[in-house]
């Protein structure tokens, strides 16, 4: 069990290299799982600051960063062994071979992800609008908290592999990358906060608060700048560093600001955008230039138009939802406490499962409950209710009946035998 000092260290890249490599990429901690009650602690301290200095935290802004987080964490189920078997594949080809446990390997793989991964691709998605469509999730929160940390699309996984799979080229081990990707990422949410101001020394080198509120401004000077995941020093030397400016107060969000609070929505949108300005452009070379380009370009503009051509961010005020406070935090309520039933009710499903197979003796009347809190549900369900109550009534007579039949075969009853059978005959 990691202590909380270590679990601190991690959200600052403040780890011992001896501590955080590993031989195999089974042996490497889920640090990102570990960190979230460390999410939670710091995003309550957040909201109490601004309470404190009377500023309004919109909590609908909120539970929205936060669906986008949940739906991206659900989304590695699909994409995650697709990724490693594409490294492991590339990693046979390693031009050097680096040791798991040397701090070579370890330093080297931190600026590789750093800079090829988070630099690299975070530079692509910005500046051509496939990745864009993807990316422009991160961006699309109003807002300037730790919760914007949580926003993350389901689709730029794709665009990682293409940035990081070079690594195992040059002798990354599959576990240094996967350990070195999740410090990088969760360096990063600190950094989403207005709560911390300037660092000092620490500014020239670091990505801090400061240089990441630039990056996601809206404002001119902001646009496609500070690039850099947890160091600054390649803005720096490729020209896309911004200074925070005291005297424009920064603006957050799109650009184009889509009017929606909807997960789904918010994570889909500007594929259809780009692929209907694809449709409409005269030419082939046009068409591949719209997907290929930047978010703004049309045909006779630059590649990456210029900032001055975009509108200022004075122009439009923040999407908010005209609800009473009491009904905004009680969809918040609803939300996790539906997700937390949602998951209690997989494991319980899965579980028993399992106990059928063992024979555990209370295993069919759990069964039955559980049918039984299934049909209740169906109840309310205004999509083919009448089915799922149907369906949910047959599986409490199968478990039913089946109780019956394993207490009657200790107590040597046909009855229950019999009262199965009727059962499955009727259904």
């Amino acid at each position: 069990m990691p202590s909380l000092l270590h679990r601190l260290g991690t959200l600052f890249y403040i780890v011992s290299p001896s501590s955080t490599s590993f031989e195999k990429r089974e042996e490497v901690p889920n640090f990102t799982n570990e960190a979230l009650p460390l999410f939670v602690a710091m995003l309550a301290l957040e909201w109490a600051l601004l309470w404190r200095q009377g500023k309004k935290a919109r909590i609908n802004d909120a539970i929205t960063s936060s669906g986008h987080g949940l739906v991206y964490e659900t989304s590695k189920i699909l994409s995650r062994g697709a990724e490693l078997f594409a490294y492991d594949w590339l990693y046979r080809y390693r031009v050097v071979d680096l040791d798991w446990d040397s701090p070579v390997t370890w330093f080297t793989a931190a600026l590789g992800v750093d800079f090829g991964v988070l630099l690299g691709f975070h530079r692509a998605t910005h500046e051509t609008s496939l990745g864009w469509a993807a990316h422009q999730v991160h961006h699309s929160s109003q807002e300037y908290n730790l919760s914007t940390a949580l926003r993350q699309s389901i689709f730029q996984r794709t665009f990682w592999v293409v940035f990081y799979n070079p690594l195992a080229l040059l002798g990354i081990p599959l576990p240094a990358l996967l350990v070195h990707i999740q410090f990088n990422l969760l360096y990063q949410f600190w950094i989403h906060t207005e709560a911390v101001g300037k660092l000092g020394p620490l500014e020239w080198v670091l990505n801090t608060p400061s240089h990441h509120r630039v990056h996601h401004g809206a404002n001119k000077y902001c646009l496609d700048k500070n690039y850099g995941g947890v160091l600054v020093i390649w803005d720096r030397l490729f020209g896309t560093f911004a200074e925070e400016r005291d005297d424009e107060k920064l603006v957050y969000g799109l650009v184009d600001q889509p009017q929606s609070l909807n997960v789904i929505w918010l994570q889909m949108y500007y594929y259809f955008e780009v692929f209907k300005k694809a449709k409409n452009m005269n030419t082939w070379v046009d068409t591949m230039k719209v997907l290929f380009n930047g978010p703004g370009w049309h045909p006779g503009t630059p590649r990456l138009v210029n900032p001055a051509f975009f509108r200022t961010p004075s122009e439009w005020g923040k999407y908010d939802l005209d609800s009473p406070y009491g009904k905004v935090i009680l969809s918040a309520t609803s939300l996790w406490a539906s997700v937390l039933l949602m998951s209690t009710f997989i494991l319980l499903s899965v579980g028993l499962i399992g106990a059928l197979y063992d024979g555990w003796w209370w295993a069919p009347l759990a069964e039955t409950a559980r049918c039984a809190a299934f049909v209740v549900y169906a109840r309310g369900t205004p999509i083919s209710k009448y089915f799922l109550i149907l369906f949910g009534f047959y599986f409490i007579s199968v478990g039913a009946g089946w109780w019956l039949i394993v207490q009657g075969s200790h107590q040597g009853s046909k009855m229950a035998r019999q009262m199965m059978q009727v059962t499955l005959v009727f259904f």
